[in-house]
């Protein structure tokens, strides 16, 4: 309930009291608004979940109050403003939990006024209460008696008197109803409010319909029904109307959102929209493709997904956009960390998850012809089209682990994998159909219309993956998992193509946390929980053999070691500890690393580190240090040599402190820059990050 001065708002919570609060807007725009509770109300053990609040007609001063949970009832309080709510009746009908209730603007009828109540339950049932105004009690109070109540139950509030009825009851949908909301308001004449008799639902069953009553009859029907050939969003937990009422807005699990839109000129047409998406947990690591096309990522929402920025339509957009272009993994487990191949080829990558294997997954012929799109037709994607990529896609299993591939000779009719005539179970899983994409595609079709084919597993490991990188060249993968010992402790080096095991890596006794390849392949720069870095030389030695050799091992930092990242240009490295410090080496010899400097203590603990290079003579580049408050901080760093050779001091300073509104909100995952050659201004670098708070982030950083 608003006005102009003030608003009063209820609010209920799990410990069984409903409070009332009065929210007084600032006489100027400089002045606070001042918020205080006004009455709070004891409702029982069994506690609400949906409110509302509405002024009753006739009555101006009185509020009515909604309440609906858990006993399958829903109270009507009434009151004033300032509070003094008493219970005025209770409405039975429902049987089961009452999930969502709202009140309509008040109604001028035939000889009376009313406001309509809405709810909706678990019971799949929605109903429609009358709260009619019948008079004041001064002039009419002979009128009520026994034969009054017949109709519904009646309360007083004020000097006035209100019949509750019983005005429809809806059944259209098949599962839990969640979320019922009357059409928003629209302004005529200048100041009138008309409200349309119009009702949107939203449920479980992955539908949501809009409910009008029949001009003739007055029978409410469904007049719109959109989302029933969602798979994907395992139903709707709500839905909201546009102001305009043209769009509606559906959210699922996960929390991912669907739009529809009125598109119809003489009568109605909803259709699909694109709306932003993303992960619904924690987002764990990040990488770029191998020429900075796009951005993968993984996640605790055990899906990764993939990040573009698609081309600008008009000249009146400043930049592209980006948009998912693809859900190349919907797993079972959390995933851990993920790796892009580099080097020739077609595009894949290898992900861990809260199991002892690593995934390999390859970019199926679909996505190459959205990817073609996606960045306006780029010659170097050419080769990969042209390529004999026989697999158009992939299907999910029934239990969520592999992706079976789909390929392109295959007739794309559906056929049903079990005996269930098609029916959608948690058992069937719906058929993928893989498509080319010439716009960024919605949510219904991310989520089974563009998984990546399982092409390899990687075994070896005893416990669950934690950490995996890929060499430049594009021939190494090295995996590590969670350890609390030496022996479990180890890193795995796997072969590109033939996914054998080539190198199993000693050095620590917890678990490696980070590992990075330098940018020449010759060294692997492993760090860990023991508080220890590790650098292995890496030799190709032919015939399938790589020659590995444990260079250093140094305790480097107090706490736990979470980042590293090496120097583009050279062999230095930066290490980032819970310690709250970051730490520079270098390497000078086959047995040395010599500490160069520490940098400046920060105000938390470094959980993400990435070096970028900028000029490669005077060996300058920036360091971007993510920390477990959220924070970005980017430093400028120089690794100079003397006269004879050897390395000075670098010379570091702090050039940027990203504005913390800009920042994440949990600790930082993961930092990395994106590589130049897809960046269309060169005095522009782009940096990614991921963070606890669900957010896969791209920054934009001019440098003169």
């Amino acid at each position: 309930m608003m006005s102009q001065k003030d608003a009063v708002f209820a609010s209920t919570s799990s410990d069984g009291t409903v409070n009332v609060w009065e929210l007084v807007f600032p006489c100027t725009s400089e002045g606070d608004c001042k918020l205080s509770c006004v009455e709070t109300l004891s409702i029982g053990s069994k506690s609400m979940v949906a409110l509302s609040l509405a002024e009753l007609p006739g009555n101006s001063g009185h509020l009515a109050l909604a309440m609906g949970g858990l006993d399958n009832k829903i109270h009507l309080y009434c009151g004033q403003r300032t509070g003094k709510f008493v219970p005025a009746c209770q409405l039975k009908g429902h049987t089961d939990w009452i999930r969502s209730l709202d009140f309509s603007l008040p109604i001028l009828g035939i000889g009376e006024t009313f406001i309509l109540l809405v709810t909706s339950s678990q019971d799949k049932g929605i109903r429609i209460w009358k709260i009619a105004f019948r008079d004041s009690l001064d002039t009419k109070k002979e009128e009520i008696s026994l034969a009054s109540y017949i109709k519904g139950p009646m309360f007083v509030a004020g000097s006035s008197s209100y019949q509750v009825s019983m005005e429809s009851l809806l059944i259209g949908h098949d599962d839990w109803v969640y979320s019922v909301e009357w059409q928003p308001p629209s302004i005529i004449n200048g100041n009138e409010c008309y409200q349309p008799q119009s009702l949107l639902s939203a449920s479980m069953d992955k539908t949501m319909m809009i409910w009008k009553p029949e001009k003739t009859t007055g029978i409410w029907i469904n007049v719109v029904t959109v989302g029933e050939l969602s798979h994907c969003a395992l139903g709707f937990y709500g839905g909201h109307w546009s102001p305009k009422a043209d769009s509606i807005l559906a959210h699922g699990y996960g929390g991912s959102f669907h739009l529809w839109k009125d598109v119809g000129v003489a009568s109605d047409d909803w259709k699909p929209q694109k709306v932003p998406s993303g992960h619904f947990a924690a987002v764990s690591d990040i990488a770029w493709a191998r020429q900075g096309e796009y951005i993968l990522s993984g996640s605790h929402d055990q899906t990764s997904r993939i990040y573009a920025p698609w081309p600008k339509k008009s000249c009146l957009e400043n930049e592209d956009n980006w948009h998912e272009i693809a859900r190349p993994q919907v797993h079972g487990h959390d995933i851990n960390c993920v790796t892009i191949i580099q080097g020739k080829g077609n595009h894949r990558f290898v992900s861990g998850a809260e199991e002892k294997v690593a995934r390999v997954f390859e970019a199926p012929l679909s996505f190459l012809r959205t990817l073609s799109h996606a960045t306006s037709g780029d010659s170097s994607l050419l080769d990969d089209l042209q390529a004999e990529v026989q697999i158009l896609g992939a299907n999910m299993s029934a239990l969520g682990l592999s992706q079976k591939p789909i390929y392109s000779q295959v007739s794309p009719e559906t056929t049903n994998r079990s005996n269930t005539d098609g029916l959608d179970t948690l058992e069937t899983v719906p058929e993928a159909v893989p498509v080319e994409f010439t716009e960024p595609p919605i949510e219904e079709q991310l989520a089974w219309n563009t998984l990546w084919p399982e092409s390899h597993k990687l075994y070896g490991h005893g416990n669950e993956l934690y950490s995996l990188c890929c060499d430049h060249s594009g021939k190494l993968v090295a995996s590590s998992c969670k350890a609390q010992s030496a022996s479990v402790a180890e890193v795995w080096l796997c072969q590109v193509g033939s996914w054998k095991s080539v190198g199993r890596l000693h050095s620590h006794s917890l678990t490696v946390t980070q590992m990075e390849f330098s940018h020449d392949d010759k060294y692997l720069l492993v760090v860990s929980r023991d508080r220890h870095f590790s650098v292995f030389s890496i030799k190709d030695a032919g015939a399938d053999e790589i020659n590995h050799e444990l260079m250093v091992r140094q305790e480097a930092h107090k706490r736990i070691i979470w980042a590293c990242s090496w120097n583009p240009f050279g062999h230095e490295f930066a290490t980032g500890s819970r310690d709250k410090t970051v730490k520079i080496w270098a390497v000078e010899n086959a047995s040395t690393i010599k500490q160069l400097m520490t940098l400046p203590s920060f105000k938390s603990s470094v959980t993400a580190l990435s070096w970028v290079g900028l000029g490669r003579q005077s060996n300058h580049g920036f360091l971007a240090v993510g920390m477990e408050s959220g924070l970005i901080e980017l430093w400028s760093l120089s690794c100079e040599r003397s006269d004879n050779g050897n390395l000075m001091v670098p010379n570091a300073t702090c050039v940027v402190q990203f504005d913390p509104f800009l920042c994440h909100a949990s600790p930082v995952s993961r930092l990395t820059w994106r590589p130049s050659e897809k960046i269309p201004d060169s005095k522009v670098i782009q940096l990614a990050s991921c963070g606890a708070d669900h957010c896969v982030r791209v920054f934009n950083i001019d440098f003169l």
